[in-house]
């Protein structure tokens, strides 16, 4: 059976954190840190001997651990797998989006957690570690600096302000990854519309109010409205 040997585990919750350290321990498997919240991750981490990351999707702080995820797997070469009470759609596509190794739903037991473990380490082994080392440095350089206040990294699809990761829903996330697409060039209200609802029907406002959730939210990102034609993001030169 092939596992890995140090595993960080990230989950908010005292009981399951316990259960998690009983199994691991039957297999000999090391915890090399324990966390609840994405600052005591990111602070911890660097001296931490972690070969697979255990992720509980809802943790303290106003980072998730999706988003965490996001965020590590610029910096880290090691599997992260899921752990989730949540099973609705909008999550698992969130996940998805992050090709994880694995993903495990609570309520779990011993053997689903060895089972999933086992197998997402083997994925793990299967791939070039040097190909993805180089992936992750390539996906540094692919960011985009808007301001002084506002950093996008392009394949991970998240905006930083003020090296803050910004929490932004689905619609959010998907106008803003069309504005960066076209950074300093207007996009039309059309357009916007069929690709963020993709074709459906949706109020003459739906649009407008989106854009307003953006402004109220992060009220000094650039979005330029163009009357009766559409948006632009404009980026500093």
């Amino acid at each position: 059976m092939i596992l890995p040997k140090n595993i960080v585990i990230v989950e908010d919750e005292v009981i399951t954190q316990r259960y998690l350290k009983n199994i691991l321990a039957q297999y000999d498997i090391a915890i090399s840190g324990c966390f609840d919240n994405a600052i005591d991750v990111e602070a911890g981490l660097p001296n931490c001997h972690c070969d697979m990351l255990l992720m509980d999707i809802n943790i303290k702080g106003p980072t998730d651990g999706i988003q965490l995820a996001r965020k590590l797997l610029t910096r880290y070469n090691f599997p992260i797998v899921f752990i989730t009470a949540h099973n609705d759609e909008n999550t698992f596509q969130e996940v998805l989006e992050l090709a994880p190794y694995g993903f495990i739903e609570k309520p779990f037991s011993s053997k689903d957690i060895i089972f999933s473990l086992q197998l997402a380490y083997q994925r793990y082994l299967a791939y070039d570690k040097k190909d993805e080392i180089d992936t992750r440095v390539k996906s540094k350089e692919e960011s985009l600096v808007i301001d002084d206040n506002y950093k996008y990294m392009r394949k991970t699809k998240i905006l930083y302000h003020n090296d803050q990761i910004v929490k932004l829903n689905i619609k959010q996330t998907k106008l803003l990854e069309i504005l960066v697409q076209n950074i300093n060039n207007v996009v039309s209200y059309d357009m916007l519309v069929s690709e963020i609802w993709l074709n459906n029907v949706v109020a003459d406002s739906a649009l407008r109010t989106l854009i307003y959730s953006i402004r109220k939210l992060l009220p000094d990102l650039p979005i330029v409205s163009h009357s009766k034609i559409g948006y632009s993001l404009e980026k500093n030169n």
